[in-house]
């Protein structure tokens, strides 16, 4: 990445970029592939490996060197995503969450203390870091959430008590960065953002999600039972929240279409080689016209989708000098990439036959884990919205 100033900002592959992008996808290539097949099956966290890329400096990859990070770009993270994701895409889900959701809002929003103490273990990979926003009736409407924080009499701590739903790496996080009302009169004004920490006493681990698919990145309820919330824990402002929330999933919107984008070059892949290989009536299938005719849509849109990404790689790093958000270019990404991974992932069953939809093979893996991009850090349908209300002037 090579920045000049605002209006000269270019976007191209550093030797640097090139050497990140090839050590990641040598690890994830020799350690992730000959792995997930296994946990998927068992549903069981992959804590060796996240280890192993936390020491790789993947898990805060944004993150500056004096935090525990990598110190490296939006394009780094981009690219360590896509090559995660092409191995597994339950070890990228856990990625995403910890560079863009966890890291990237203590970066913007937290005090020097709080990523001295916050940010720094969970960079670095010593810590697991999660994102605490669904409820089990409160979705893409924050504002209808029923958990509650109280600030005590003395204001030192909040008292928390409410369930939170769908928390990725749930089971296992050791530090939350949690949304809950603190003024529920207010709506999705009235949203606080926390840094909880899971040792406290009233933390409680929920159920664990039973998932289609990123069976291997766990999934879970968490349960607040008059949870003591220091009031340095207050990321932000009082009753930002909703801001921070809605700022920091700009970040994972990016994220989650590097992995989406992943997974559908894998699933690629693999159809190519099978085409070339397969042979029906006497030929290889990739002689049919049927067959070069998906495989024709399938590398267009995974090319159309890797330069909505870069688009809003740029977008980010053009923010990081002007302040501005880049939530269009991150919503277009996330859209059409979602839906390139279902789409390609669903071709790549079809060419594969009968043996797409066997577990002998990774393309059906392939085909349940690339829905839920479609779904998590805002649906399909909300992506759209956003993009029309952006592009009409609405609010």
């Amino acid at each position: 990445m090579v920045v000049a100033s605002e209006q000269e900002l270019t976007l191209r592959l550093t030797d640097e970029h090139k050497l990140l992008r090839d050590a990641v996808r040598d690890f994830a290539q020799n350690e992730i592939v000959p792995i997930a097949a296994e946990f998927d099956e068992s549903g069981e966290f992959p804590l060796d490996t996240i280890r192993k890329m936390g020491a790789m400096g993947l898990m805060g990859i944004e993150v500056p060197e004096e935090y525990g990070g990598a110190g490296m770009d939006a394009l780094a993270y981009v690219l360590t995503m896509i090559e995660v994701a092409r191995a597994d895409a339950s070890h990228s889900t856990i990625v995403s969450v910890n560079n863009s959701l966890y890291c990237h809002a203590l970066m913007k929003f937290g005090t020097e203390e709080q990523k001295q103490r916050f940010l720094k273990p969970v960079a670095s990979g010593e810590k697991i870091g999660a994102y605490s926003l669904t409820e089990p009736m409160s979705g893409s409407d924050a504002g209808t959430m029923a958990s509650r924080a109280v600030l005590n009499t003395a204001r030192t701590h909040y008292v928390i008590n409410g369930r939170k739903s769908w928390v990725t790496s749930g089971p296992v996080a050791d530090l939350i960065l949690l949304f809950t009302m603190t003024e529920p009169e207010k709506k999705h004004k009235g949203i606080t953002a926390f840094v909880i920490e899971a040792d406290r006493t009233g933390f409680i681990r929920g159920k664990k999600e039973p998932k289609m698919g990123i069976r291997a990145s766990a999934t879970s309820e968490l349960v607040f039972d008059n949870y003591e919330c220091p009031v340095e824990n207050v990321l932000g402002e009082v009753g930002a929240g909703f801001k921070i929330a809605m700022t920091v999933l700009d970040a994972g919107r990016i994220g989650i279409a590097s992995q989406a984008l992943g997974l559908a070059e894998a699933a690629y892949e693999a159809s190519l080689n099978y085409a070339r290989e397969r042979e029906a009536f006497g030929e290889p299938i990739g002689q049919f016209q049927m067959i070069q005719a998906k495989i024709a849509d399938m590398k267009t849109r995974i090319e159309a989708s890797r330069l909505l990404i870069y688009n809003a790689v740029l977008a980010k790093e053009r923010g990081k000098i002007s302040g501005e958000r880049y939530t269009l270019e991150a919503s277009m990404a996330k859209l059409f990439a979602s839906e390139t991974a279902m789409f390609v992932t669903h071709q790549a069953v079809q060419i594969h036959g009968g043996m797409g939809y066997s577990k002998e093979l990774p393309v059906e893996r392939y085909f349940r884990d690339a829905k839920i991009t479609e779904i998590y850090e805002g649906t399909s349908e909300i992506q759209r919205i956003v993009i029309a209300r952006s592009e009409l002037g609405l609010r």
